[in-house]
């Protein structure tokens, strides 16, 4: 039975509840923004690190704190000499070419990056750049390899990159129903930075629309950035704390 006491109690708290819901918002799903992604301070996602294109035994890439395979920071790696070192947030990990590290000393090296899919532009594009180093990777130059993109996840496709003892080589496929490639050569070598715009010094120059050499391979035979989508964070939905 109900008394009047609490009859009056059951009515205040039906009041109450109607007036905390006349107060509060309703909570909006939760959509990932690709700016929130960017600016982050750090990423909180729980996901463990997976290696997602190797060189060799001690030499490799990985991708962490990833929301999913097209959203996390690249590192590379060198157990060898303890290189721990990041590369980019959202980008080197969607390049979707083929990239070869051929370099048997190891001193060169090269990892070029595109974007997310379904990110592009419909006005000006960008061009798109790639890292590289001449002294195995503890320290990282910039140059464009794609110089303008509209959508740089599709457009990398088109790109082969590849690296050897002296030379970084860009391929690119200038023809969607034939067999037809354009290939640059930039040479490498240690103290010299593309991106400063130097002159090139004597007996050294670039080669534009060559051939690239036969035979190069990664010695772990990977030419392709490779991430498994079914690791997933347990908080994808986590807040992206502005820097």
């Amino acid at each position: 039975m109900v008394t009047r006491q609490m009859g009056r109690a059951i009515a205040l708290s039906i009041i109450m509840v109607a007036l905390q819901g006349c107060q509060e918002k309703p909570r909006e799903p939760y959509v990932f923004m690709l700016s929130d992604f960017m600016n982050a301070k750090v990423l909180p996602y729980d996901t463990p690190a997976q290696v997602i294109y190797r060189i060799d035994d001690h030499r490799f890439l990985t991708l962490e704190h990833y929301r999913d395979c097209n959203h996390g920071e690249t590192f590379y790696n060198d157990t060898r000499t303890g290189i721990h070192q990041q590369l980019g947030r959202g980008d080197f990990e969607n390049f979707q070419g083929r990239l070869v590290n051929a370099d048997p000393t190891g001193r060169n090296l090269a990892f070029p990056a595109a974007a997310p899919p379904h990110v592009a532009t419909p006005d000006n594009g960008w061009a798109v750049e790639l890292l590289y180093s001449t002294d195995g990777g503890k320290t990282f130059d910039s140059m464009d390899y794609m110089p303008h993109s509209f959508n740089p996840f599709e457009d990398s496709k088109d790109y082969t990159v590849a690296v050897t003892k002296d030379s970084l080589f860009i391929s690119q496929s200038i023809s969607k129903t034939a067999d037809a490639v354009e290939v640059d050569r930039y040479p490498l070598f240690p103290g010299f930075v593309y991106e400063t715009k130097e002159k090139l010094p004597e007996g050294k120059h670039i080669e534009f629309d060559t051939k690239m050499p036969d035979g190069l391979r990664t010695p772990s035979g990977q030419d392709r950035i490779i991430c498994d989508p079914s690791i997933k964070p347990t908080n994808p939905d986590a807040p992206l704390a502005p820097q």
